[in-house]
């Protein structure tokens, strides 16, 4: 039975996050709420692997929460229900296409995509932020302003954004060795106990 639940609810997160990868955060979130498999924490990890990991964000994260639900057959189910809308979609579109390309509804259609699947990514992103940025919790708990930012990460994302965007040489350096920095970072962190 969880085999056709991960299927099932996959494919509704595939069917409906238009925008790629980040556009799956908010249905990841309800998903998380909705069956318990994860929780908000547990998304910002799930994102931390897809964005370490090659391939697409949204098949890495299906794979990752249906390895955990279902073991290795529960991460191939699940991810088969996420690309599952995708291909038909596109087997659909590709056929249709070029005799609609033209027609002004399917242009504007396209048109009104565009900015919405940027606003579910530009939500994503957001959330993302606040939760690895801020502690509201530790907030409500102290009172304190000190205690509503989580200084190490603001620091670190602070450093890498920084080095990636002010330091010319550092431009053209791939992702990945900033990623695994952060890794270092992060267990240096663990480690000296801070």
């Amino acid at each position: 039975m969880i085999y056709l639940r991960l299927f099932w609810e996959f494919f509704k997160v595939g069917l409906f996050s238009v925008g790629g990868g980040l556009a799956t955060l908010p249905f990841l979130y309800s998903l998380g709420a909705k069956t318990g498999w994860f929780g908000t924490a547990d998304v910002a990890d799930m994102l931390a692997v897809s964005e370490s990991t090659p391939g697409p964000i949204g098949v890495n994260m299906a794979t990752y929460v249906g390895f955990d639900c279902g073991g290795v057959l529960g991460g191939v189910v699940a991810t088969i229900g996420l690309i599952t809308p995708s291909v038909i979609i596109i087997v659909l579109i590709a056929k249709a296409l070029q005799a609609f390309r033209k027609n002004r509804y399917v242009d504007a259609a396209f048109h009104t995509l565009r900015p919405a699947s940027t606003g579910l990514i530009a939500a994503a992103g957001w959330s993302v932020v606040v939760l690895v940025l801020v502690n509201l919790d530790a907030y409500r708990a102290s009172g304190l302003f000190s205690d509503l930012l989580q200084w190490k990460n603001l620091l670190l994302f602070a450093a890498i954004w920084a080095l990636t965007n002010l330091v010319k040489p550092l431009k053209r350096l791939h992702p990945v060795v900033f990623l695994a920095l952060a890794a270092v970072a992060g267990i240096v962190f663990r480690l000296g106990g801070a």
